[in-house]
């Protein structure tokens, strides 16, 4: 599906370029060279995010967040777009309509958000921190005698998981069915459909075990909030907070710790605690964004953004990863667009990542828990040949071997499933949700 060129005529350079692809081992492997190429196409560029299937993405930061805050020309409602796009197309499960608070205006957005933000808030920062270190240390036992482990696999992957599959009451059983999902919803190279749905089965079942029998858990508050969402509603927001937890997290501390295991400037601070770790976890917001390209938009009607002519339900998307590390117009302030909360990375305007406060502690005291525990951690290939998970929408290492001194083996701490944080999820008086 490739649409007409906006902003060019018939016979113009312009016309004739091919829509630069974003998927595949060639932009995993650099993408910052891909929205180089992109920027010289000015602030909107054309894209290929999947087999006939193009966008509009967003390169420029103004542009961006003049996106993300219009309501009036954009609308989040994928419909229309989706009529054009093949029914097997691997970026559907990201970007097809559900009746979720990431495809949805207005009233309908404003009840599904406000039941997501109510039930995210249940959860107490000192305890999701407690807890986080808790699964940290069990995962952390598990590899530290062998002196050499993938952190990835091993602890960035593992790690959220246990923590969300836990507060929302996900049997130990399916937590390995949650990860797929998770995990195979974004992947362009593999089958996308397959992996949501079976992710929103696992969801499915749960829903309803929780509508007939509720428990302490954040599935039970959120079915008891007075938003009334209904089973299928319930299941579709829980799904879309956990593929958008857990992966962006595991991504945000695998990034990080790459950042602090192959650049010179953390080598001597590495073990520095919660400084260091902010500081790479702040690096990669701005460069290396979890999800680099996502926030997709459609034009309300046909109009101009930017000086670029849109179609009514175009595809247009942001590139956060772009947008940030935009080079500053020439003789502006430097440190204009520095400092924590300017860049892009958890989006702005109705639909920013409601998470943001929770996914932070986790990759920061994930992070400590690690460095402090494996005080000699080094990387066991050279950066440069690691391998980054194909796809348009995330920035995401496949794998980050690494090397150190075996520790001595460590008691496990109790629990061989997925950590019980029943009693850790804080209610009121009956169980009904805070707000």
């Amino acid at each position: 599906m490739t649409p007409p060129v906006p902003g060019t005529s018939a016979g113009t350079a312009s016309s004739l370029l091919e829509p630069l692809a974003l998927y595949g081992a060639g932009f995993a492997a650099d993408p910052h060279g891909h929205y180089r190429r992109l920027r010289a196409q000015g602030p909107l560029a054309r894209v290929r995010i999947a087999p006939d299937v193009d966008a509009l993405l967003v390169t420029d930061y103004h542009a961006a967040v003049d996106l993300l805050r219009d309501t009036e020309t954009f609308t989040k409602d994928p419909r229309a777009w989706q009529e054009g796009v093949p029914a097997d197309s691997p970026v559907l499960p990201m970007l097809g309509h559900r009746p979720t608070a990431l495809f949805t205006d207005g009233a309908v957005h404003a009840r599904y958000r406000d039941a997501i933000n109510d039930t995210l808030a249940l959860i107490e920062p000192h305890l999701l921190r407690a807890e986080v270190a808790r699964v940290a240390q069990r995962l952390i036992a598990g590899f530290s005698a062998t002196g050499t482990g993938d952190l990835i696999a091993q602890y960035a992957s593992r790690l959220p998981l246990h923590v969300f599959t836990a507060s929302f009451g996900v049997a130990p059983q399916d937590t390995e069915r949650v990860v797929r999902g998770t995990a195979g919803m974004m992947d362009s190279e593999g089958d996308a459909t397959a992996a949501y749905d079976d992710l929103f089965g696992v969801v499915t079942a749960l829903v309803s075990a929780r509508r007939r029998s509720p428990g302490r858990d954040l599935t039970s508050y959120l079915l008891a909030h007075p938003a009334g969402l209904d089973d299928n509603e319930a299941a579709r927001q829980i799904t879309l907070i956990m593929s958008a937890g857990h992966v962006p997290t595991t991504n945000l501390i695998g990034n990080a710790l790459l950042r602090m295991l192959s650049d010179t400037g953390y080598r001597g601070s590495l073990h520095g605690g919660a400084t260091t770790a902010h500081g790479a976890v702040d690096d990669v917001l701005w460069r290396d964004p979890p999800m680099a390209n996502m926030g997709a938009h459609f034009p309300r009607h046909d109009t101009e953004f930017h000086g670029v002519p849109l179609r009514a339900g175009q595809l247009v998307l942001v590139s956060f990863a772009a947008a940030n590390t935009q080079s500053p117009p020439s003789g502006s302030d430097p440190a204009a667009r520095s400092g924590d909360g300017a860049h892009l990375a958890w989006s702005t305007g109705p639909h920013r990542c409601p998470a943001k406060q929770p996914a932070l502690l986790m990759a920061m005291t994930a992070i400590e828990q690690l460095t402090s525990q494996l005080c000699d951690l080094e990387l066991a290939v050279e950066p440069g040949a690691l391998v980054w998970r194909p796809g348009p929408f995330h920035r995401a290492l496949a794998h980050l071997p690494v090397r150190f001194t075996p520790l001595d083996p460590l008691p496990v701490p109790d629990g061989e499933g997925a950590p019980d944080v029943s009693d850790q999820v804080p209610t009121r008086v009956g169980g009904t949700p805070n707000g």
